[in-house]
C-alpha cells in the first residue's frame, strides 16, 4: 500500500491542529484503502485531557464494533504516547504507520512486543512541523506528554 497519501492527510491534520492554535500533530485512520476516520490533537481547542491526534481520529470514526479495527491502518505524524499505544492494543489495530519519531519516541517497542506492525517513515515535513513547534511552544509542548518544564 502507498502510505505518502494518508501520511499526507495526517499532516494536514497537524497543520489544521496548528492552525486552530493546538499542537501539531495528526492521525488518519484507513479501512480497505479509504480514509474512515481523521483527526488532530485538540487539547488545547477542546480543553481536553485526552484529545490526542490518535484518540481524535478515533473518536470521529464513530462506534464502531471490537471487529472493525482489525483490518484498519493507524497513521500518525508522531509515534503513540502510551495513551493512545494503548488504545491501538485494546481495539487491536494491528498496523501503525508513524511520520516521525525523531522528536517523541512514544511506545512502538510495546506495539511491536504485541504483534503490531509499526512502520516509521521518518517523514521529513512530519519533523519539521514538531521541531518548530516545540521550539516555539515548549511548555505546551511538554504540558501534551506530560513532563515537567
Amino acid at each position: 500500500m502507498e502510505h505518502e497519501p494518508f501520511i499526507q492527510a495526517a499532516i494536514a491534520e497537524a497543520r489544521q491542529g496548528l492552525t486552530e492554535g493546538g499542537i501539531p500533530i495528526g492521525s488518519v485512520l484507513v479501512k480497505q484503502g479509504q480514509i474512515v476516520g481523521r483527526g488532530h490533537n485538540r487539547r488545547v481547542q477542546q480543553n481536553s485531557t485526552i484529545l490526542h491526534g490518535e484518540m481524535d481520529a478515533l473518536e470521529r470514526t464513530g462506534r464502531q464494533p471490537a471487529a472493525f479495527y482489525r483490518d484498519v491502518i493507524l497513521y500518525t505524524t508522531l509515534s503513540p504516547c502510551p495513551m493512545c499505544s494503548g488504545t491501538i492494543l485494546l481495539y487491536k489495530i494491528p498496523h501503525v504507520v508513524v511520520g516521525e519519531h525523531r522528536t517523541f519516541l512514544g511506545e512502538e517497542d510495546l506495539l511491536r512486543s504485541r504483534g503490531v506492525r509499526v512502520d516509521v517513515l521518518d517523514h521529513p515535513e512530519c519533523t519539521q512541523i514538531m521541531e518548530r513547534f516545540i521550539q516555539a511552544q515548549p511548555n505546551l509542548w511538554f504540558e501534551d506528554i506530560g513532563e515537567l518544564v
